[in-house]
């Protein structure tokens, strides 16, 4: 269930004898690498006890849409966003009917709304009740909006009668919540990407860098793996675990960085998401350089350019489908267009680093792609993970499409 690893599930628990599966499900989910935050209905209550899923989540239950407490922590928007699925277990017949009808009255409906993140359900309820019209009426309403319906089985219920209606067992449903996030856009393609700062040395103590934490350009190798590609990702220093199913190549500088990119050749696609130092020291001090007693002189640094690694592999012999980053601070659009004509890019993903929350070091961001022809599409604020994960899948359209005419 290698696709749970790291993916953050809210599970949503509505007011049905199956909430006690929601415990083991919970388990089954973390075993899986998921990380799960618990909303409950209040009805959901009546049969397990919040403290019981907040032992085994490992994190407070939401329960109340306007608690204040609960807001100050993680609001119900933040939670929507947040959430790489949303996942109700079980899922009532009255819950699927307030769904259906795009209610948000209360905590697990309105997340349900706000949300961008795949919504599924796994419901359990009365045979008699499952197959009734107004629930089958739902049920068509909620697949023709998108709604994953895992289930349900049939057997013995709670109340003695047989039939459908059960809900699906916990690790059923881990595993089809896991296929969620199986693609395979990418499947069978070598995908390089290099992420974080580098490091240029002024002497064997300083050096000069930059702000990025790299998470950008992890979050990427991360999606690409989902999408079904072999990746290697050359990494800066940045304090980071490496990816499930990822291959990674840490450097320091900006040659090194080239270096490694160049050995991983060839590649089908090129993602350069590192903040490569554009200068380095002409000379590096073979001693630490010290200041002189007594004097306010200041110090002269004589800096060359370092090499151009995003132009360099846009131009290579083995030249893969070349994705750059551009980070500006102002005139985002006009630098982003720019630099996607000069340096022979497939496409350029643009980023406003001077807007707080998102960036370097931040866990959201929001960026706008631009492709060889200057459509441009935005991708609004979300965390890294889900961004890469929609910036994946748009790469991997756009090569499809490319070597569709190629073929042509």
């Amino acid at each position: 269930m290698q696709p749970l690893i790291n993916k953050q599930v809210v599970l949503g628990v509505s007011g049905g004898i199956a909430a006690y599966k929601s415990a083991e499900l919970i388990r089954r989910l973390r075993d899986a690498g998921a990380e799960v935050r618990v909303v409950m209905t209040q009805a959901a209550r009546e049969f397990i006890t919040p403290l019981t899923l907040q032992a085994l989540s490992g994190h407070p239950v939401h329960g109340d849409l306007l608690d204040p407490e609960a807001e100050a922590a993680m609001g119900h928007i933040e939670l929507a966003r947040w959430a790489d699925l949303v996942l109700i277990a079980p899922a009532t017949a009255d819950l699927m009917a307030r769904l259906a009808q795009g209610r948000g009255d209360d905590l697990l409906t309105t997340l349900v709304l706000a949300t961008d993140a795949p919504i599924a359900l796994a419901p359990a309820m009365n045979q008699a009740m499952w197959r009734d019209a107004a629930t089958q009426a739902n049920l068509e309403l909620l697949l023709a909006r998108g709604v994953k319906v895992f289930g349900p089985g049939s057997g013995g219920q709670a109340c003695g009668d047989v039939g459908p209606g059960r809900m699906l067992e916990p690790t059923d449903i881990a595993a089809r919540a896991a296929e969620c996030f199986q693609r395979g856009s990418l499947s069978g393609k070598h995908v390089l990407i290099n992420a974080g700062p580098t490091r240029e040395a002024l002497d064997p103590v300083r050096y000069i860098s930059n702000h990025s934490s790299g998470k950008m350009g992890f979050a990427l190798a991360e999606a690409a793996v989902e999408a079904g590609a072999r990746v290697t990702l050359v990494a800066g220093p940045v304090n980071l675990p490496t990816p499930a199913r990822v291959a990674r190549v840490d450097v320091v500088s900006a040659q090194d960085m080239l270096a490694a990119c160049e050995a991983a050749l060839p590649a089908d696609l090129f993602i350069a998401s590192a903040a490569v130092a554009d200068y380095r020291p002409a000379n590096c001090a073979e001693q630490k350089l010290k200041k002189t007693p007594g004097s306010d002189d200041g110090m002269t640094l004589t800096l060359v350019r370092n090499p151009d690694i995003l132009a360099t592999l846009a131009a290579h012999p083995q030249r893969p489908w070349t994705v750059g980053f551009a980070a500006e601070t102002h005139d985002l659009m006009t630098y982003a267009a720019d630099k996607l004509q000069r340096k022979n890019l497939d496409l350029i993903i643009a980023n406003d680093v001077s807007q707080s929350g998102i960036g370097f070091n931040s866990e959201d961001n929001a960026v706008t792609l631009i492709d060889r022809a200057l459509n441009s599409s935005v991708l609004p604020r979300a965390s890294k993970t889900k961004l890469a994960r929609e910036i994946i899948a748009r790469i991997a359209d756009l090569m499809a499409t490319t070597n569709k005419h190629k073929e042509a």
